[in-house]
Formats: C-alpha cells, sequence, structure tokens
C-alpha cells in the first residue's frame, strides 16, 4: 500500500468510528437509525474527531498508536462540549463512560490491528505499510 493513502484511510476510519458508536448507541436506546439522526448524533464527535487530529497534526503519523491515544481524549472532551453547548444534548455520567469506552476501544484498537498486520507481514517479507 502506497504511503500517501494511510491519511486517507485513517480520517476514514476514525470518522468511521464515531459514526458507528452513534448508529450503536441509537440502536441500543431504539432512537431509530435514519442516518440523519446517526450523523446528528456523531456531530459533536466529528467536530471533536477534527479539532483532535488538527491538534496533534494525525496526517503525520496517522496509524500509529501514539496518534490514536493522542486523538482519543480530545475527541471525547470536545465532543461532549460540543454536545452540550452547540447541540443542546445531555452528557450524563454514564453516556460519557460509555463515548470513552467505545470511541478508545475503536479510535486506538484499529491502529493496534494495523500494526499488528505491518509486523506480521515485515517477519513475512511481506511490503512496508508501517507509520
Amino acid at each position: 500500500m502506497r504511503g500517501n493513502l494511510r491519511t486517507p484511510i485513517a480520517a476514514a476510519s476514525d470518522a468511521a468510528a464515531v459514526v458507528l458508536f452513534a448508529g450503536v448507541g441509537r440502536r441500543n436506546h431504539d432512537d431509530g437509525s435514519a442516518i440523519t439522526d446517526v450523523l446528528t448524533t456523531a456531530a459533536p464527535f466529528l467536530i471533536g474527531l477534527g479539532v483532535a487530529w488538527l491538534a496533534v497534526r494525525a496526517w503525520r503519523r496517522p496509524v500509529t498508536l501514539v496518534t490514536g491515544l493522542s486523538i482519543w481524549p480530545i475527541v471525547v472532551l470536545v465532543g461532549m462540549i460540543a454536545r452540550r453547548g452547540l447541540f443542546d444534548r445531555g452528557t450524563a455520567t454514564s453516556f460519557v463512560v460509555v463515548a470513552t469506552v467505545f470511541l478508545g476501544a475503536t479510535l486506538v484498537g484499529w491502529r493496534a490491528g494495523w500494526q499488528l498486520t505491518v509486523r506480521r507481514r515485515q517477519a513475512s517479507g511481506g511490503s512496508l505499510i508501517a507509520r
């Protein structure tokens, strides 16, 4: 895989993680699953994702674990602030906990999978796609 594809893949994967979080949450609470409803729920966290990418310059090393660990708390914090301040939605403690765990697992998790795949390919003589 070409190195220049890592950034759009990482950005799309992060956005997919946020949208998945919103979709699963809406489905679990029977709040509907229309795409507009899911995107409305995801919007504050997508804003947080944009802020996080800019703050840590994620495009420099988009697939590293350090990047995932760096953007995760920013996504949650900015997402919660935007959810409350811009979207006038609740931020119950249980919601904050679930959002933190789910987004951490997905934003860091897919990167861990990526790194594991890279190491296995390197060990077997495959192409280098890390970093």
